[in-house]
């Protein structure tokens, strides 16, 4: 697949931390380099923005415009009940806040707190920081780079995404194109699973009358499928993997006891990195650096069989030379308890 065919058929990849996208295609690309996804979003073809459960993502462009209309009810809630944000500006004209919003995004990339002052200064009697995040939730905001970029710095500031990718967002709001794109990535799935993905609700009826195959997970869930979807042998062997914060593996269900079966823990630890041994979690990883030296530190969370470690120690090795090319020295460590 090229970048953006991955991009596309994970339907986005989370991205509250810049580099985590690099890293997701990394493990599921053979020979991605950095620049490949980083020149995506300097030509516009990609981009980073508040989707799926109100967190940012980074899409094609294709799906930006396409996929915003569609969650739109997930950023109002999130704006509403979700933060404080939603009631500093009730009783406010809000048609009015979200065209200043506009005219200031437009005018030139801001910050949250630059368009939070911006906006004050029309209504001095309003919270700023409030004001801002309404916009950021009612009017769909990308970020421009270098925010984003591999190896890059930058403050996160936004424009709008019309005025960013010089096209209008859609005006389907239908969720089914969505769902089932989500199932051709993480089925079969829940109607649980979907809502967890997504951030929508109330999807039941929708998945109902779509045209999916059913199944029974082992807690009696009903699970639905395409037609025709990937079902691999139970029994196929699958290679380690290192994924970064909060990947999409990781949030793609409700139930997390699909990768996750660790006795004595409830579920994966979310917003770390973590490493992957047939298909399950097993553990965190982290990279030291001092100086010239790169460190690739692992911690199972419960004892590894020897052919583990060696493949995990195989992966790490060029997961360290991708991510720290330029160091003069790289070492892996097994925290103790392995064996």
């Amino acid at each position: 697949m090229s970048v953006e065919k991955v991009l596309e058929h994970l339907v986005g990849m989370q991205a509250q931390v810049p580099d985590s996208p690099y890293l997701g295609i990394w493990s599921r690309l053979a020979e991605f380099r950095p620049d490949d996804l980083s020149k995506l979003i300097e030509r516009r073809s990609a981009v980073r923005l508040a989707l799926m459960r109100s967190t940012i993502h980074l899409v094609t462009a294709r799906d930006c415009l396409a996929l915003r209309p569609v969650l739109q009810e997930v950023q109002s809630r999130s704006l509403y009940v979700g933060s404080p944000w939603g009631q500093n500006i009730e009783g406010m004209d809000v048609d009015a806040l979200v065209a200043q919003g506009r005219a200031l995004l437009e005018e030139r990339p801001r910050t949250i707190g630059q368009l939070g002052k911006a906006l004050g200064e029309r209504w001095p009697d309003r919270d700023a920081t409030s004001l801002g995040y309404a916009v950021r939730n009612l009017v769909p905001m990308v970020q421009v780079p270098p925010r984003g970029l591999w190896g890059a710095n930058g403050v996160t500031a936004c424009t709008t995404a019309e005025a960013w990718l010089g096209l209008p967002l859609d005006t389907h709001r239908d969720a089914s194109k969505m769902i089932k794109r989500y199932l051709a990535a993480f089925g079969p799935a829940s109607v649980r699973d979907v809502q967890a993905w997504s951030g929508l609700r109330g999807l039941q009826e929708t998945v109902q009358a779509l045209d999916f195959r059913t199944f029974r997970d082992p807690k009696g869930e009903t699970l639905y499928d395409l037609p025709r979807g990937p079902r691999p042998d139970p029994d196929t062997a699958v290679p380690p993997r290192f994924l970064s914060d909060y990947d999409n593996a990781l949030l793609a269900h409700a139930d997390r006891t699909r990768i996750f079966d660790i006795e004595g823990r409830r579920s994966p630890p979310i917003g770390k990195p973590i490493f992957f041994v047939d298909g399950f979690v097993q553990g965190r990883w982290r990279i030291d650096r001092q100086k010239a030296r790169a460190t690739l530190k692992l911690t199972p969370f419960a004892r590894s069989r020897k052919h583990d470690v060696a493949a995990l120690t195989a992966e790490g090795s060029l997961l360290l030379a991708f991510v720290e090319p330029d160091a003069g020295r790289r070492d892996l460590r097994v925290a103790a308890g392995s064996r």
